[in-house]
């Protein structure tokens, strides 16, 4: 009798970096997709420390790992807050976090990096964006209206990404150097309009998990 299914005997962790400033419900959508399509090992939640293409984080670095414990306590998978970025005192480049992740999780790992539509628009700009391939898996979730082509994606990302796609099973039975675009996935929300709300006394019940809500409140985070 033959098994459909292929062995499952290399370890596949899904990533999910961000600055958490806070933690919203795409995020939550983002992890929950990916978690879903790969069946991965582990969740591993990395929120950013000194992220040089953002400035002037508002919740502490102990707020956002508080937020992020509350927001993404019910996946179905270990979850794990990685704090390497936060505990590192220079600039952090994503091209850094994902070879140290290598270096732990040694060369046969998969290693899937989750990112939205928004920072695949400027890849092109990250810090040895061509050599994020040498580590991990880039796993990107759509959002309305969006397009793999030259309005919207820099024609070298679009070319990358185009010749690394992979199906799920693909990218589980390797370690790095393939792509996967969640078409279905549409998720438009915007950590800045939630701050902006919060500043205005107002309540984003649909934005924001309930937990983390509460939590924000409870220490008045983004108050003018």
């Amino acid at each position: 009798m033959t098994s459909n299914h292929t062995p499952r005997s290399r370890q596949c962790i899904a990533v999910l970096g961000g600055s958490f400033d806070p933690v919203h419900n795409g995020h939550v959508a983002l992890a929950k997709y990916f978690v879903t399509l790969l069946a991965p090992d582990e969740l591993r939640v990395i929120p950013a420390g000194n992220p040089w293409q953002k400035h002037g984080l508002e919740a502490s670095p102990e707020q956002r790992v508080e937020m992020v414990k509350r927001a993404f306590s019910q996946q179905s998978v270990p979850l794990v807050i990685d704090q390497q970025e936060i505990l590192r005192q220079t600039a952090t480049y994503t091209i850094d976090t994902l070879q140290a992740l290598r270096a732990e999780l040694g060369p046969q790992a998969s290693i899937v990096f989750l990112m939205g539509a928004d920072q695949l628009q400027h890849l092109n700009t990250w810090q040895g964006w061509d050599r994020l391939f040498d580590y991990a898996h880039l796993g990107v979730a759509s959002r309305p209206g969006f397009a793999m082509d030259a309005s919207q994606v820099p024609a070298e990302v679009t070319r990358e990404f185009t010749r690394r796609a992979a199906t799920p099973e693909q990218i589980r039975q390797s370690a790095h150097g393939l792509t996967y675009l969640a078409k279905n996935l549409a998720v438009d929300i915007s950590a800045t309009e939630i701050r902006a709300a919060l500043h205005n006394a107002k309540r984003p019940d649909t934005l924001v998990p309930a937990a983390v809500l509460d939590y924000i409140e409870q220490h008045h985070l983004y108050k003018n």
